[in-house]
């Protein structure tokens, strides 16, 4: 047996890596663009949380979650890829709608979690005097990691197991047998035109935004279109000498969490947009964003992104309010985040849609790295034949 997946961010990297652990098969990443991680894997936020969830995709943010905080703790990953407990908050004048109509109308994923307790006892130092914080997670199911470095991470394990990845290359035609079983894959390398074919009897689709346009160029005859659309986010990478702060004992009951990062939700009135704002490590920097629009258009290959200056300038008016005028800052970046219609990811099987071998998993909105580990686990598993309808049973298309 032999595994194409076509996408090498996180979606389609977490799934190879999952795969590459029990499979002895071959397995192969193709990736479009030039740059690895060059939209939402490596310019996201890598806000992770466990309970913030649907219940139609509870089970697959409590084992995403539960995953990343097991191979931090089996790998380094504090000081690899910064995960670290977050300690999620809101601005007390935040006003947001309730349920999961956030990411299309504009408002805070922060109305996606409870409000707990009113307290400024655990505020972040670099954050600016002011309004009262509502702690909505104290950090036991809310962590944070910088997924670039994540990325780079699963990458490495993955081409040591064997994996082999095809980059810049797009996937142009399919090959079935007689029987219409799925046996091979052509793919054309960009950089040097040349096409070659690879062995191919399961078919991943996980190129994020751009996945409907993948089952397009392999499956020109199908009446079925995938109900994924892309959303822009633009974001601001800062450096803020308050944080990290100074190394405090940790054995000292007061200084519980105080060096924790954290994820601030809030709104902004003037701007008329919901920025979020997350403290990481291990570089020390601090991340905002929140400036979304669906009409932004999205580029041909992740690499060709284009920075709306505007937008940019928005979000630094933002950071001086939150963050007063000492800041830095390190990168200016865009990305396009897939969303599914029904607003929860695609996992799916498409076998009873006529369309044997092929698994599609792709649409996370702004929660593709949170989940970006049970869904490589259970993309992995259906590769095998095996259940995970308890964890993907309602994400169907």
């Amino acid at each position: 047996m032999a595994t194409v997946i076509i996408g090498a961010g996180i979606i389609g990297t977490s799934t190879a890596f999952y795969l590459s652990q029990t499979s002895k098969n071959t397995i192969h990443l193709v990736e479009a663009s030039p740059q690895l991680f060059a939209s939402a894997s490596g310019f996201a936020a890598g806000f992770l949380a466990r309970d913030w969830f649907s219940p139609s995709l509870s089970k697959l943010g409590e084992l995403s979650f539960d995953l990343h905080r097991l191979l931090a703790e089996e790998n380094n990953g504090h000081d690899r890829w910064g995960y670290s407990r977050s300690t999620g908050t809101s601005l007390a004048e935040t006003v947001g709608k309730n349920g999961a109509d956030w990411l299309m109308e504009g408002v805070s994923r922060s109305t996606a979690a409870a409000r707990t307790t009113n307290s400024n006892g655990n505020r972040p130092a670099w954050l600016t005097p002011g309004s009262e914080l509502d702690v909505m997670s104290d950090g036991s199911t809310t962590a944070q990691c910088d997924p670039l470095l994540l990325c780079r991470f699963l990458m490495e394990n993955c081409q040591s197991r064997g994996v082999q990845l095809h980059q810049p290359a797009k996937a142009i035609s399919i090959i079935r047998s007689p029987s219409g079983a799925l046996s091979s894959i052509t793919i054309l390398d960009t950089s040097t035109q040349e096409q070659t074919t690879l062995p191919c009897t399961r078919l991943v689709l996980a190129a994020g935004a751009w996945t409907p346009e993948v089952h397009r160029t392999l499956f020109p005859k199908s009446k079925m279109g995938l109900p994924i659309t892309s959303l822009a986010g633009h974001s601001l990478i800062l450096r803020s000498p308050h944080w990290p702060p100074p190394a405090l004992d940790s054995t000292d009951p007061a200084n519980a969490g105080r060096q924790d990062c954290h994820a601030v939700f809030t709104t902004d009135a003037e701007a008329d947009y919901s920025p979020e704002i997350f403290s990481r490590m291990p570089d020390g920097c601090i991340y905002l964003a929140g400036l979304n629009s669906s009409t932004y258009p999205l580029p041909k290959i992740a690499n060709e992104r284009v920075i709306d200056p505007k937008s940019i300038a928005v979000l630094k008016k933002t950071a001086r309010k939150l963050l007063g005028e000492n800041f830095e800052v390190v990168r200016e970046g865009v990305c396009w985040r897939p969303v599914a219609r029904r607003g929860v990811p695609i996992i799916a099987d498409l076998g009873d849609k006529g369309e044997e071998g092929v698994i599609v998993c792709a649409g996370h909105g702004p929660w593709g790295i949170s989940n970006s580990l049970g869904s490589g686990y259970c993309v992995a598993k259906m590769v095998e034949g095996k259940d995970v309808e308890r964890y993907v049973g309602r994400l169907g298309l």
